[in-house]
């Protein structure tokens, strides 16, 4: 739950279906409200309208016009503030960096239950970078 008690919504961008599905699942049963997408064309379509995301959760790895990291970055010229994680078992962070600013990174596999705290912890405090 967010600071005012409403739930954390959370956009997942995620194109293996049974890891978005476990992801979304977790988050879901932690009161967490879940948007999934498969493709950064289909986040940047949530992250220019009116729904209520307060963080990102991206793989690097997407198919389409761009991957997860060139996503970050559009997105955090949309929506500023928001946190951003990016998730991989293909990259290394050294790899993505630069990150943007407000963004972590995950190494896959990940334990959903750590993305609930992180997400958690990223929505209800500063800045994590």
């Amino acid at each position: 739950m967010g600071r005012d008690g409403t739930p954390i919504s959370v956009l997942v961008v995620e194109d293996e279906v049974l890891i978005s599905n476990l992801v979304a699942d977790v988050l879901s049963a932690s009161g967490f409200l879940v948007h999934e997408v498969t493709t950064a064309d289909e986040a940047l379509r949530y992250i220019d309208s009116d729904v209520d995301i307060d963080v990102l959760f991206t793989d690097i790895n997407l198919p389409g016009s761009m991957n997860g990291a060139e996503l970050a970055e559009r997105a955090r010229a949309l929506r500023p503030e928001m946190p951003i994680v990016y998730a991989s078992g293909r990259y290394k962070l050294s790899e993505v960096s630069p990150l943007v600013s407000r963004s972590l990174f995950m190494a896959k596999p990940y334990d959903p239950n750590d993305v609930c705290a992180l997400l958690t912890r990223l929505t209800s405090a500063g800045s994590p970078n």
